[in-house]
């Protein structure tokens, strides 16, 4: 197999989120898969299987497990694709549902993707799970902002919504990650997603990880999706909207992720981003 490269939500090689990809990732079995994503390294590989019926079949695998859906590598696996075929219309089969992601060039010439998740929902936070999870992170329930309530966010992957309104708190991520990777297994969480909203439109988020082996996630598509559900269902932003999701700064790879939050309750939420090949 080869073995791509990029940065999701970056222009630069040193921001965002790095991704494998594997365009060709024919007669892989799910033992290969894991093993590649292991020895590459990244939070997420993504391997891409031509049925040859028109979708392409889309799996992801962290070093340690296999997820539903993944956002960054979704974007990176688009624009691998289109520096190799050209911008255009995918429609992916990931494990999550369908998915589709158009890329495009913008004015500068570099690749921009932007993929639809499938629908999203959300479910209560049992005050069981808010109080283990608060414990593990060092937080108390006066760090929370009470205009976004806890709540179990879901576009293609479950992530706990968790959100504060002190810039401070969010700063100082420290966390037991040996507690919570436990906890995020019984309730398959693939990221928990703590946000701080700087104004109507402009979130921060980190997303601490410890499914894919890592401490955070700097660039987290599958959340942002998640997360613009989450605001739609809730009523907490008027629709249509374009949100801007500022992600990795505190951990030193700065990410930019664009969220699309369509007025129709039941369509799927757009996540826009940039890759570059590393």
């Amino acid at each position: 197999m080869e073995i791509l490269r990029y940065v999701a939500f970056s222009t630069d090689p040193g921001g965002g989120n790095p991704a494998g990809v594997v365009l060709d990732a024919s007669g892989a079995d799910d033992k290969v898969m894991l093993a590649t994503a292991a020895e590459v390294g990244c939070s997420e590989t993504a391997f891409v299987m031509d049925s040859g019926d028109g979708p392409l079949d889309v799996r992801y695998f962290s070093p340690l497990a296999e997820v539903p859906f993944c956002g960054h590598a979704t974007i990176a696996t688009a624009v691998a694709h289109a520096e190799r075929h050209g911008p255009g219309l995918l429609h992916l089969r990931t494990q999550a549902g369908p998915v589709t992601v158009t890329t495009d060039r913008a004015a500068d010439g570099s690749l921009v993707a932007t993929l639809v998740s499938v629908a999203p929902r959300t479910v209560p936070l049992e005050e069981a799970d808010l109080a283990e999870l608060l414990a593990i992170l060092g937080w108390s329930t006066e760090d929370l902002d009470p205009a976004l309530p806890p709540r179990v966010a879901f576009a293609g992957a479950w992530h706990p919504v968790i959100a504060t309104t002190s810039g401070d708190r969010l700063a100082d991520l420290d966390y037991d990650m040996a507690a919570l990777a436990p906890l995020m297994a019984r309730r398959d969480w693939t990221t928990i997603d703590l946000v701080r909203r700087e104004s109507p439109t402009v979130f921060h988020a980190r997303n601490p990880f410890p499914p894919g082996g890592v401490v955070e996630d700097p660039a987290t598509g599958a959340a942002a999706a998640a997360f613009g559900g989450y605001l739609r269902e809730l009523e907490l932003v008027p629709t249509p909207a374009t949100l801007t999701i500022h992600q990795g700064v505190d951990m030193g790879r700065p990410s930019t992720i664009t969220v699309t939050v369509p007025a129709d309750p039941h369509s799927g939420i757009g996540v826009t981003g940039t890759a570059v090949r590393i």
